[in-house]
Order: C-alpha cells, then sequence, then structure tokens
C-alpha cells in the first residue's frame, strides 16, 4: 500500500459486509458503505475544484463525515487539515491563513461548536447525497496553490500543533509512516477482524488517526466511534457491543475511574487496555489494572512521528511505567551534551529515526531544520532514558510544554495572548501537575498599572482567544517576573510560588 485509502478499500473490496464503524443510537456503517461514501465524496472535492495537493479543512468532532473526508483527500492527493471544533474560531482562523485550504468543512450535526464556526465562516449546508447528516462547508482559498507533485503524494494529512513560537506549526505527516505503523499497531495489539475498539480521542490528532482509527482499520476490525469521551457512554459500550481493546489518555481512565466509583469493569470481552499522549503516572496504572483485572499498557508518541514509537509488549506487559520498547523500524539515541549517552539511566534528549517521522512543518524551514537533524533523525524535544533493558523512560518534556486532557498547550502561545492585553508589561505561563494526573495551566503576568488590570476582563480577553484546555485557571499579578542576564523568564522561582 502507498495510501491511507487502500486500508479501508481493501476491506471493502474483502469483506464489505463486515461492521466498520459504529455510531450512536446503535446504528453501524460496513467497509463497503464507507468506501462507496469516500467515492462519493471525492467526486464532491473534485467537482467544488479540489485536486492534488490542494489543503481540505475539516473542523470537526469524530464522526463518519470526518473519516471520509480524510479518506476522500488521500483518494485524490488532496491534504486534509483535521481541526477540533473545540478550537477558538480565532484559532481556527490562524490556521487558516496558514494552510490556505481550498474549502473548509464543518460537521455541524455532531457539533455544536463545529455548527458555530459555521456560521461565523457564512458556510452553506454541503450536497445531501454526500453528507446525509448535515455538514455546511466554505470555499476559503479556491485559487490557492496546490502542492508540487512529489511532495503531495507523500503527506496523508496536516495536523497542526502550536509552536514554542506562539505560531501554528503544521505537521507534514506521511503516508508511508502512517501505513507502516497501523500494521505495527495491528500486530504488536494483534488485532483481528472480529475486534471491537473503543474510539473517542480526536481523529484531528495524531493519536486518534493513528492508532485508534487507522490500526483498527487495517485489521478489518471495528470501532465504536464517538464525538468526544464520555465515561458512561464507555462503561455502557464495554459490553454493548462489547469492546474488546480500549484506548486514551492518562485524564480519560481517570474520569473512567470516578465514575466506576470503586467498581470493578463489567467487560467480559475487554482484553488489552492502553494509554499514550502522557507520562503514566504509577497510581494511575495501579487503580486501573485494578479496576479492569488486566494490565495496562503504555506508548510513546509525539505529533512529528506517525503513531507510537514505544509500546510495552502485549506478552510481558511492565509493572513500572516504562513507555516500553522501540517498535520495528524505529531507531533511538539518547543524547546529551553532543554526544550519544551509552550507560543505561542515564537521561538525554531523545532523538528518534524511523519511517514515520514527519516530513517536515508545513512552510516552515527554520523550524523543520531545528527539529529534523542530519541522517535522517528527529528531535523529539523530550527527555528520557533506558535501562539495562532497553526500555524507556520520559523523564521530561520539552522545557515548557503543558499537557492538560490529552492536549498539548504550548505557554508562549498562552503568554502572547496576556501580552496582548492592555496594560500587560509581560507574562510567564506555567503547568502544575494535579492530583489526577492532569496540569493546570497558571499565568503570572506583571503590569504596567496594577490597578488598570481587570482580571474578569483579562479571563473574558483570554476566552475569546483560546480553546478551553489552553486558558489559565489562575492568573497571578506579580510585581517583577524573575529573568536571566540576557532577559530570558526564569519559570523555576515562579513555580516555587505555585
Amino acid at each position: 500500500m502507498k495510501f491511507i485509502h487502500e486500508i479501508p478499500q481493501r476491506h471493502a473490496l474483502q469483506a464489505p459486509n463486515t461492521v466498520c464503524l459504529y455510531l450512536e443510537a446503535d446504528s453501524a456503517v460496513t467497509y463497503g458503505q464507507l468506501w462507496e461514501r469516500v467515492s462519493d465524496c471525492s467526486q464532491w472535492l473534485q467537482s467544488e475544484g479540489v485536486s492534488r495537493g490542494h489543503r481540505v479543512m475539516v473542523v470537526a468532532e469524530n464522526c463518519v463525515e470526518h473519516i471520509v473526508l480524510l479518506f476522500s483527500c488521500s483518494l485524490i492527493g488532496a491534504w486534509p487539515v483535521g481541526v477540533n471544533a473545540r478550537l477558538t474560531t480565532a484559532e481556527i482562523q490562524r490556521i487558516a491563513e496558514h494552510s490556505l485550504p481550498s474549502l473548509i468543512i464543518f460537521t455541524s450535526h455532531c457539533s455544536g461548536q463545529a455548527q458555530q464556526h459555521a456560521q461565523h465562516f457564512q458556510a452553506q449546508p454541503c450536497d445531501s447525497t454526500v453528507f446525509p447528516h448535515p455538514c455546511h462547508y466554505t470555499v476559503y482559498a479556491r485559487n490557492a496553490a496546490p502542492e508540487p507533485t512529489a511532495l503531495a503524494e507523500q503527506v496523508a494529512t496536516l495536523v497542526y500543533t502550536s509552536g514554542t513560537t506562539g505560531s501554528p506549526k503544521g505537521v507534514m505527516v506521511p503516508h508511508r509512516g502512517l501505513i507502516h505503523f497501523a500494521g505495527i499497531s495491528a500486530e504488536t495489539r494483534r488485532l483481528v477482524a472480529s475486534d471491537i475498539a473503543y474510539g473517542a480521542l480526536p481523529i484531528s490528532h495524531i493519536f486518534g488517526i493513528a492508532t485508534v482509527l487507522l490500526a483498527t482499520l487495517h485489521a478489518g476490525a471495528s470501532l465504536v466511534l464517538r464525538a468526544r469521551f464520555d465515561a458512561h457512554d464507555v462503561t455502557r459500550a464495554l459490553t454493548r457491543p462489547g469492546i474488546t481493546i480500549l484506548q486514551g489518555v492518562p485524564t480519560m481512565f481517570v474520569r473512567l475511574l470516578d465514575t466506576l466509583a470503586g467498581k470493578t469493569v463489567n467487560a467480559p470481552a475487554l482484553r488489552y487496555v492502553y494509554t499514550g499522549g502522557a507520562a503514566l503516572d504509577p497510581a494511575l496504572k495501579e487503580k486501573v489494572e485494578r479496576a479492569f483485572a488486566l494490565p495496562m499498557h503504555h506508548g510513546y508518541g509525539i505529533t512529528e512521528y506517525a503513531g507510537s514509537m514505544f509500546v510495552t509488549p502485549i506478552d510481558s506487559p511492565r509493572q513500572d511505567t516504562s513507555a516500553g520498547f522501540a517498535v520495528d523500524g524505529v531507531e533511538l539515541r539518547i543524547m546529551k551534551n553532543g554526544l550519544a549517552v551509552t550507560m543505561p539511566g542515564e537521561d538525554g534528549d531523545i532523538h528518534i529515526r524511523g519511517p514515520g517521522v514527519m516530513l517536515g512543518y508545513y512552510k516552515d524551514a527554520h523550524q523543520t531544520a531545528q527539529a529534523l537533524l542530519p541522517d535522517g533523525w528527529l528531535h523529539t524535544g523530550d527527555i528520557g532514558h533506558v535501562n539495562e533493558e532497553g526500555a524507556l523512560f520520559l523523564t521530561g518534556r520539552s522545557k515548557d510544554m503543558i499537557i492538560r486532557s490529552g492536549f498539548n498547550v504550548y505557554p508562549l502561545e498562552v503568554e502572547a495572548v496576556i501580552n496582548a492585553f492592555p496594560g500587560i508589561r509581560l507574562s510567564a505561563v506555567l503547568g502544575r501537575r494535579l492530583n489526577d494526573g492532569n496540569e493546570e495551566v497558571i499565568a503570572f503576568y506583571e503590569a504596567e498599572r496594577p490597578e488598570q488590570v481587570n482580571q474578569q476582563l483579562l479571563q473574558e480577553f483570554i476566552k475569546a482567544r483560546l480553546a478551553p484546555y489552553k486558558r489559565p485557571s489562575r492568573l497571578i499579578h506579580i510585581e517583577s517576573i524573575p529573568t536571566t542576564a540576557s532577559g530570558k523568564i526564569r519559570k523555576d522561582p515562579l513555580r516555587s510560588l505555585v
């Protein structure tokens, strides 16, 4: 296979009546039905002027239409730009201005936020024969130049993640990497056609695309698709239709445990539990394993790699919180002061090489050069070490990045918004770990005249410009933010204050 759309196409030809997606209200979509919709949608996109190398933004929460658009774009060589509908309109606008999509499509039927964004962009209804459920679209940049064929055929999707500069970065995710990992993931989890996975992680993020969606479909298995995570729905789905694979970020399991309230899970078919997207807390691992009577597997992946790079072995689950071992095709080196670390247990910068390494940041040669090193190595920005067995342990992330509810929050993006508020001289944003394994976003600010900064107005200002998971839970005024002699902000003294 060369393109990701060949994954569902293969099963549509071989087993068209097999259920691909279980939806709300006990409805289902077979592989044959999914492929028919992909074919129809690709024709509609082309009728709207979309061709190879064009970008198509999809403002959505999980639904069939989002999946159809992902594969339809692949079929014609366009690049889907999946954007979570829970972002603010300002954030969506910035991504649109950067990617210049020919069309922006809103899955308004399954997301109130997508409906609101559709209204803001004055979108019109999509063709009802292609989209049975109401969706809207707008022509955004019809005359935007397509990417050259050589590059267009390599990129499966653009996944946007905010950079340390506060500007959006579009990760060019390769078809080659996604297809490779889909096979690896299916193999490491021993997925077969009779498996049923639960899918509430956003398909607009790499975890949801690679580990949940494509790995499941690669095996010809079925996916219970949900627009967003709901703990009560998980407990119902575990018995009906009988989930065998459950994957999610740590905070998802925290909420699920809260719903269970100490009870064990009634999930007779469940055989595999996995978490990724953030470091695994030992206490959470213990609680989940007690509740599910199954080992909790763990892995390590980042947006800049198409899928998990490390996974714990299914036959020998870890008793610790290691991310496991490198999957087939992945190479690891731990670097410190420009040299490779050879001693087990010694921390350093994690560098990765393999088929899933991104093709670069879209239209950002500078950031690409910082991340993609000579000889194909990717500088992940994370810190860790390996033990005597070769198992990877994560001991830190890029210095200031915050993980909140499974999403990355970059302080400089939040700081840029705060600094734009009248009367703010400087701000510093950091994360504080909470008892549930999540992180709280805290903002310190230095004001020109403190009495003129109304915190309620500042909160409203932030709310209009940042998604809920990026907004600080605390705004703390400080007389003077500590800096180094060169003027760089020192955050360690601020951490001691909270």
